[in-house]
């Protein structure tokens, strides 16, 4: 389900907490450059910023929060548990640090990286995620590349579902059925790598024909097929032009022929990387 806020796109999750469909992803957006990066994206219209503690640039991104002219209680700043800090005391401790590394005062949304099956603790994680909002220090908790088993283990064994699962969505991997299980369950998706990594996708005739038909660049064409999936994309930008064209992106409404076209791009073998959440692990 979405709603429009003046010119801001939102998709809503089952509990009312909202996104806006454009975020800014802020992988190796480190240091002052990093900050500066989060400020401008800021005072362009961004309200959402993706971060993580593997990141290595919570620092930075809190930094650039606090340097921008927005609004703090405006702006969503996420970071993610890493897989190291899964089992309960060491979850707990990272979720504090990374509120502290960000210098924010509350964590708006807090994310499991990865599930980590193997090691077979992201229950003790979600607990630890689950107590920290009930203690006022997290405002909303979710997860990162959980697949629908994972998602149902959590819920069964605390009784607090997600609110958003962020996972790897492109043209070339569109996860139809797990986009379907999030919309049934009312989990917010948000797609990493929205665009895929490289030039390939963005070389793609389909692509190019349908950003030629609306007079945008093929990028553009691809976030507004997120867009139009009911997807939250959170791509990369350092720069102020492709910051104000990614966010511009929301805007631009695809038809269903389109998004299907796009969605065809799919491929088997379509990952950017051997990580299947069934059995990757992250450190």
């Amino acid at each position: 389900m979405s709603t429009q806020s003046l010119t801001v796109l939102l998709f809503t999750a089952h509990n009312g907490f909202t996104l806006p469909a454009i975020g800014l992803g802020t992988y190796s957006l480190n240091g002052e450059a990093g900050a500066a990066a989060v400020a401008g994206a800021l005072d362009v219209g961004y309200r959402l910023v993706d971060s993580a503690f593997n990141y290595e640039n919570e620092g930075a991104i809190g930094q650039g929060v606090r340097d921008s002219a927005v609004d703090r209680s405006e702006i969503i700043v996420t970071t993610k548990l890493p897989g190291r800090h899964h089992r309960a005391a060491k979850a707990r401790a990272s979720i504090e640090e990374s509120r502290f590394r960000l210098g924010v005062g509350i964590t708006d949304l807090h994310l499991i990286h990865w599930p980590n099956p193997r090691q077979d603790e992201y229950v003790q994680a979600w607990t630890e995620l689950v107590q920290a909002q009930e203690r006022g220090t997290v405002r909303q908790i979710g997860v990162s590349n959980f697949l629908p088993e994972h998602l149902e283990r959590i819920e069964r064994e605390t009784g607090v579902r997600p609110v958003v699962n962020q996972i790897e969505a492109h043209p070339y991997f569109p996860q139809d059925e797990q986009l379907a299980y999030h919309r049934e369950h009312g989990i917010l998706t948000e797609a990493w790598s929205p665009i895929g990594r490289g030039r390939d996708v963005l070389d793609e005739p389909v692509i190019a024909e349908i950003a030629a038909a609306h007079g945008i660049t093929p990028a553009q064409a691809v976030l507004a097929w997120h867009v139009a999936r009911g997807t939250v994309a959170i791509p990369k930008a350092s720069s102020r032009e492709h910051q104000i064209s990614n966010l511009a992106a929301a805007s631009v409404a695809l038809d269903d022929a389109e998004v299907a076209a796009i969605t065809a791009l799919g491929r088997p073998d379509g990952r950017l990387f051997d990580a299947d959440p069934a059995t990757h692990e992250e450190s």
